[in-house]
């Protein structure tokens, strides 16, 4: 209570006196130098048990005991004796930048020059395992500590410390054959880029690994060309675009006794993906995800090894997709869509019923629903075998807000375990002893929880609001829904200029992403750019769409084959709104985004010109012809299934009606979404007689890093200055 008043007390304060306090400067809200607005967090890395926390302070990692707070040191990598055996490998090299690491801290892997380092700080010693002439990739250790699993030119390898040798365990690698190491497509789109491109996994026993092996030769190559140097250099990469063919893909399981490899027997030629595979326990089962190349019908295998056979433990088939069942890292903090129990039932989450749900999988093919009802579960959290309890984040009580819930397995007893109005974020001890609670909203900054299992505080761990914020002149931040003439109520976001009077005009920049299942109202704390461009005078807001998830699966499948269409309806329709406040200057109507948010942002300035004036695409895809398979087939099918649905969500179609400001940038090394679209858009641009702004970020990929980054964003802002206010923040 003492801190909401707080809170409330200084943005009251802030919106108040606005004139007469601080201004963020663009250091403090795009660079995070600069005067700190917030207290720090404690930086927590995970649980070492299910009573103790690892914490990093001032270099060192501390395990914390959760109920007292008293810590004990657990590695110093400022040691003096580790600096110096650890030096070879280089001067900002350190126990904590560890490839990887045992979960005792004795052993940790580091690479330089291609090559793998083995630290032993239990003895002291740094050994270089390998001193080949290619580069190894993805060092991982066995869960027994006693082997490293590594990827070298296509193949998969062994290192054993008993034997001080490596084992090659495939031996059909090449520029098109990769075991072990994912083709490009399936690392964007189906592993992630948290993998690094890693593709096998270590069973718990220790002695098989399984893998999966990617055939490219019928993938197109894509070139990009890199402008360094005298000549440039040419890099290609195995690119399949929508209706073009794909990498063929088996699992493998490596066995370590003889280094033999017998390959999963699917019997299957068609086109189909295949993805993440979990052990049993025992090590004597494999369970993986298999998808259609249509993607709408998933199956989930169990594979036993013994008995060399395939089962089907789970099948799911819907008219638009099925999304596979995902493991995503966020940090510290993780999200499961498949959970495999120790007797072989499993829990998954599904959008089957239209909504997100968690369902209990029993071995013999029986499920149960555990979830119900109009909202989504947003992510499971963990799952306690020993307690049959699930602990999970959902939208119950408005989609915008995520809280922590926790039920048994059959869904009978459902509780809600926060309070706070917000997004929160859980990392639930091994046991469900405890909880590390990360909570924050768009008025109060993050803080850091620990409750036990039924939610109630024992701790607080760390608070971001400090008396600094009633220094600055912060916009006012507000929640709302915008309703459509068809029954929607959209969700949105607006950050108010500080000192903001209603009979002032103020303009508007919509920012927005915009694709399938995307939100980007969320009530969260954003930082302080939005702070900062409110500062200048701009009214800064979001708006979700009814395929952004806010309205689950039957939201999404509006969009099926439909790219385009109902992003900008729902789009318009936030401007229709804008419109008619009297706050609003209807000439002065921005819209930005990145990637998906570039295409939204140049669909705004052609099909969407009678609403939008200004906008900034950025990295975008204008044409999804050029995009690739798995991402567009997904949604719109192939082109030749679905040619209509192209066409019209084709940008290039509407540039007859372009007449606001546009700026268009991309990097010129994108390997994601091609530079070649932006180039095409613009030819088209150009030859109507289209006048906009353009700008090259040289060898930035997906996004810009860097000074590449700083210019970017400073460039961006100028753009609404120039064109909102006649004039600029920056020389």
């Amino acid at each position: 209570m003492k801190r909401a008043f707080l809170i409330i007390f200084l943005l009251v304060f802030s919106f108040l006196h606005a004139a007469e306090l601080k201004q963020l400067t663009f250091e403090q809200a795009y660079l995070g130098e600069g005067e700190k607005i917030l207290n720090p967090l404690p930086t927590i890395t995970g649980w070492a048990d299910d009573t103790h926390y690892f914490k990093l302070e001032e270099g060192k990692l501390f395990k914390v005991d959760a109920r007292t707070g008293k810590q004990k040191l657990a590695l110093d990598p400022a040691a003096p004796s580790y600096g110096e055996i650890l030096k070879p490998l280089g001067e900002q090299i350190n126990l904590l930048s560890a490839l990887d690491r045992t979960n005792d801290l004795k052993k940790f892997l580091f690479m330089k020059d291609g090559d793998i380092f083995l630290f032993q700080a239990d003895k002291n010693r740094l050994f270089r395992l390998t001193e080949t002439n290619g580069e190894e990739e993805n060092p991982t250790i066995s869960p027994d500590g006693n082997k490293i699993a590594y990827t070298l030119g296509g193949d998969l390898y062994v290192y054993r410390l008993d034997t001080q040798k490596s084992s090659r365990l495939t031996t059909d690698g090449n520029k098109d054959i990769f075991n072990g190491y994912a083709s490009w497509v399936y690392y964007e789109e189906i592993l992630g880029r948290e993998s690094n491109y890693k593709a096998f996994w270590w069973s718990p026993d220790s002695n098989k690994i399984v893998f999966m092996r990617f055939d490219q030769a019928e993938v197109p190559l894509f070139s990009l060309v890199s402008s360094k140097g005298i000549y440039g250099n040419l890099e290609q990469t195995h690119y399949p675009k929508t209706g073009y063919p794909n990498p063929k893909v088996k699992m493998g399981i490596a066995h370590l006794a003889d280094n033999s490899v017998r390959w999963i027997p699917l019997n299957d030629d068609s086109d189909h993906y295949l993805a993440f595979p979990k052990w049993n326990s025992d090590s004597s089962e494999i369970i993986f995800q298999w998808l259609n190349r249509d993607q709408n019908h998933l199956k989930i295998l169990r594979y036993n090894l013994s008995l060399d056979s395939i089962e089907t433990a789970y099948r799911e088939t819907q008219k638009t997709w099925v999304d596979f069942l995902e493991k995503r890292d966020y940090g510290v903090f993780k999200i499961n869509d498949f959970y495999l129990l120790k007797n072989g039932d499993l829990i998954i989450r599904s959008s089957k019923s239209g909504w997100r749900h968690i369902y209990y999988i029993h071995r013999d093919g029986r499920e149960k629903q555990v979830t119900s009802g109009e909202w989504s579960v947003s992510a499971v959290s963990h799952v306690d075998e020993n307690k049959s309890v699930i602990y999970f984040t959902a939208g119950v009580e408005n989609s915008t807000r995520q809280d922590l819930y926790q039920t048994d397995f059959l869904g009978v007893q459902i509780k809600k375990l926060t309070s706070l109005k917000g997004l929160h974020l859980a990392l639930v001890s091994p046991g469900g002893t405890y909880i590390i609670d990360r909570c924050s909203s768009v008025t109060a900054p993050d803080r850091l929880e620990l409750c036990d299992s039924s939610g109630k505080l024992i701790r607080l761990l760390g608070d971001s609001v400090s008396p600094k914020l009633q220094e600055y002149a912060l916009a006012k931040a507000e929640l709302f829904r915008i309703d459509t003439e068809d029954g929607f109520s959209l969700p949105a976001l607006w950050f108010l200029p500080p000192g903001f009077e209603k009979s002032k005009k103020y303009p508007v920049v919509l920012n927005v992403y915009g694709g399938p299942g995307a939100p980007v109202v969320i009530d969260r704390f954003p930082g302080f750019r939005d702070h900062f461009l409110a500062q200048q005078g701009i009214i800064v807001m979001y708006v979700d769409h009814r395929g952004s998830g806010h309205f689950g699966k039957k939201g999404m499948d509006l969009m099926y084959r439909n790219f385009g269409k109902w992003e900008m309806h729902d789009y318009i329709q936030a401007v229709k709104y804008l419109r008619i406040l009297p706050f609003v200057d209807n000439e002065k109507i921005g819209i930005t985004g990145g990637s998906y948010g570039g295409y939204v942002t140049a669909m705004a300035l052609t099909y969407g010109a009678d609403y939008f004036q200004y906008g900034i695409a950025n990295f975008g895809g204008y044409d999804w012809r050029l995009y690739d398979t798995i991402y567009t087939e997904r949604y719109m099918d192939t082109p030749a299934d679905n040619p209509e649905g192209y066409d019209n969500a084709c940008v290039f179609k509407y540039i007859d009606k372009y007449k606001g400001r546009l700026r268009i940038t991309h990097g010129t090394m994108d390997n994601n979404g091609h530079m070649q679209s932006t180039l095409q858009f613009i030819d088209k641009l150009q030859d109507a007689g289209k006048t906009f702004e353009f700008m090259l970020y040289p060898e930035q990929r997906h996004g810009y890093r860097g000074k590449k980054r700083i210019a970017s964003q400073k460039a961006d802002l100028d753009f609404w200055m120039r064109h909102f206010f006649g004039k600029t923040l920056f020389n």
